[in-house]
């Protein structure tokens, strides 16, 4: 009867452990690992498996903290509004770095690879002689793009406080929450409807600089002869 029991509880575990490995959605995985683990545990107790007792034992805390971090950054991203500043959500998960100034990060047509936030310092994106102070995001159109390269080069004015997120990094937020996915593709969006502007602006400057009339000015020095 135990023996009967003891392998019903690994097929059980072993069910589990396969479905979890067939989940996109990392916090309904991390849950189905921890209750695979569990049985996992009750197999090799009733069998007397110590190495899979011990081995599947020492994975519940790893699960778990994971589930838990999954879920913080969950509950972060479901109260987030559309305009809440990145740093809410998405600063947790970057990686942190000091740039001196004069550096450049990178050029036009280089490989999209991460995107930035500015924790301080300034940058600037050369060809549109554009400057991004604290709380700037840059980067994350590269990221979507569909050849992955950079439409401008960017430098360091200042020295700067920068946070990175790689390409990798941020299809792992994706698959841990899809909606993250809608968040950065309204920054996204917010970002070209606000380049399309300022292009179409410089655009409509130079077209009436053209077409103003010319006003000829009489100096009264000019003669004639």
């Amino acid at each position: 009867m135990a023996s009967t029991f003891g392998y019903t509880c690994g097929f059980i575990a072993g069910g589990l452990t396969l479905a979890s490995y067939m989940m996109h959605s990392m916090m309904p995985l991390r849950i189905v690992a921890l209750v695979a683990n569990v049985f996992w545990i009750a197999y090799g107790a009733i069998e007397l498996a110590w190495p899979s007792l011990v081995a599947y034992a020492l994975t519940i805390p790893i699960n778990a903290k994971k589930a838990w971090t999954v879920h913080k950054l969950v509950q972060a991203i479901e109260h987030a509004k559309s305009d809440a500043p990145v740093a809410d959500w998405l600063l947790p998960n970057m990686l942190r770095r000091v740039v001196p100034a004069g550096q450049t990060l990178w050029r036009k047509g280089d490989e999209a690879k991460e995107m930035l936030y500015v924790h301080d310092g300034t940058l600037r994106l050369v060809e549109i002689d554009e400057t991004l102070g604290k709380g700037a995001l840059v980067g994350e159109i590269g990221l979507f793009a569909p050849d992955n390269r950079r439409t401008l080069t960017l430098q360091t004015e200042t020295a700067c406080t920068l946070y990175s997120l790689s390409a990798d990094g941020m299809a792992q937020l994706y698959f841990q929450n899809p909606k993250l996915g809608y968040h950065v593709m309204r920054l996204v969006v917010a970002r070209l409807m606000r380049d399309s502007e300022k292009a179409k602006a410089r655009a409509d400057a130079v077209l009436t600089a053209a077409t103003a009339p010319q006003v000829a000015v009489f100096n009264p020095e000019q003669r004639t002869t």
